[in-house]
C-alpha cells in the first residue's frame, strides 16, 4: 500500500476506535434509543437525495438497517447507557465475528474454515473472560446484563452480515446512506414505548453540547468520513492488505477510554480483551493478498469483508475456504 493509503487506513481505525468515547458522552444526556434515531436520521438525510439506490432488493436493505444499524446500535448504545464502559464496547462487539460464522453456516451453507473455527473459538473464551472480569467487579453479576446486551448487538451484526453477504455486490456508500433511512422510525417509536413520550419529547427539545458533539462525530467522522476513505481503500486494495488495519479499533478504544474516561479494565477483562481481539485476528487474516487491484474498480470494491467496528459497515466477511474471516 501506499504511505498515504496506510497513513489514511490507521487514521480510520484511530477515529472508530474513539467513536466509543464520543457515543458514551452522547449518552450522557439523551436516551439510547433516541441518540440512535437522531444518528441515522442525519445519517440518511441529506445524501439519501444525492446517493442512488444500491442495486440489490429493497429487503436486503430493510435486513441491513435493521440489523446491521438498528438492532447493533440500539443493543450497544442500551449496554453503555446501562453502564458498560465504552472501551470494553469496542472489544466485546467483536464477538460478531463468531455469530457470522455460525449464522452464515446455517443460513447460506457457508463452511467455515478451520482456521477461523479456531479463531472463534478463543474469542469466546476471550468472551467469557471478560465475563468473569465483569463478575469480580463492584456490580457482581448485575454488571452482566449490560455485556450480554453488547453480546445481543454483536449477534444482530453477524446476523445482518449475513443478509448483506446472501445479496452479493453492491455499492457499500449507498448501502450505508439507504439502510441508514430504514432506522430512525423503528427506533424512535421503541423508544417512545420503552422511555414514554414525556422523556422522549424532553430529549428532542432538550438536546445538549454533549449530543451534538456525539452526533458530530459519530455521524461526519465515524460514518461519512470512515466509511468513505474505507471503501475508497478496499477499491484499490485486495481486502487482505485492507482488513487488518481495523484490528486497531479496540485497542484505540480501552486506550482512549482510559484516558479521557478514566476507564480501568481489571486484569481477566484485559486477558479476555486480547484473546477476543487475537481471535477476531486470526480468523481475519486467512487470506494473503494477490496483488493489487486495479484502481479503476474503486467503485466497485471488495464484498468480501466486515470491518470488524464499523457498526453499520454492510460488508459481510468471506466465509468460504480460504476467504477472509
Amino acid at each position: 500500500m501506499a504511505l498515504k493509503h496506510v497513513v489514511l487506513a490507521v487514521l480510520v481505525a484511530v477515529v472508530w476506535g474513539i467513536n466509543f468515547v464520543a457515543i458514551d458522552l452522547g449518552l450522557r444526556d439523551t436516551p439510547p434509543l433516541v441518540l440512535v434515531a437522531l444518528r441515522f436520521a442525519l445519517v440518511a438525510v441529506p445524501l439519501i437525495f444525492f446517493v442512488r439506490r444500491p442495486a440489490v432488493p429493497w429487503r436486503t436493505i430493510v435486513g441491513v438497517g435493521l440489523f446491521v444499524s438498528a438492532g447493533q446500535f440500539g443493543l450497544l448504545f442500551t449496554a453503555m447507557h446501562l453502564g458498560l464502559p465504552a472501551g470494553l464496547a469496542a472489544v466485546v462487539l467483536q464477538c460478531q465475528m463468531i455469530f457470522t460464522l455460525v449464522v452464515a453456516a446455517v443460513a447460506l451453507r457457508e463452511r467455515p474454515t478451520g482456521r477461523q473455527i479456531a479463531g472463534a473459538t478463543i474469542g469466546f473464551a476471550g468472551l467469557g473472560m471478560v465475563a468473569l472480569g465483569r463478575l469480580e467487579g463492584a456490580e457482581g453479576a448485575a454488571a452482566l446484563l449490560p455485556l450480554l446486551i453488547c453480546v445481543a448487538a454483536g449477534l444482530s451484526w453477524g446476523i445482518g452480515n449475513v443478509v448483506a453477504r446472501s445479496a452479493g455486490p453492491s455499492n457499500g456508500f449507498g448501502m450505508v446512506v439507504w439502510s441508514a433511512a430504514v432506522v430512525p422510525a423503528p427506533i424512535l417509536a421503541l423508544s417512545l414505548l420503552l422511555d414514554g413520550p414525556a422523556a422522549v419529547g424532553e430529549a428532542l427539545t432538550t438536546i445538549g453540547w454533549p449530543t451534538v458533539l456525539s452526533l458530530a462525530y459519530t455521524v461526519v467522522l465515524a460514518s461519512l468520513f470512515g466509511y468513505t476513505v474505507w471503501y475508497s481503500l478496499l477499491g484499490r486494495y485486495p481486502a487482505a492488505l485492507v482488513a487488518p488495519f481495523a484490528l486497531l479499533a479496540p485497542p484505540v478504544g480501552l486506550l482512549s477510554a482510559a484516558i479521557v474516561l478514566g476507564e480501568r479494565p481489571n486484569p481477566l477483562e484485559l486477558g479476555g480483551s486480547a484473546l477476543l481481539v487475537g481471535g477476531v485476528a486470526l480468523g481475519q487474516l486467512t487470506r494473503r493478498a494477490r496483488g493489487i487491484r486495479p484502481a479503476g474498480l474503486a467503485d466497485a470494491p471488495d464484498e468480501r469483508i466486515s470491518s470488524p467496528h464499523v457498526p453499520e459497515h454492510p460488508r459481510p466477511p468471506q466465509l468460504r475456504a480460504g476467504g477472509h474471516r
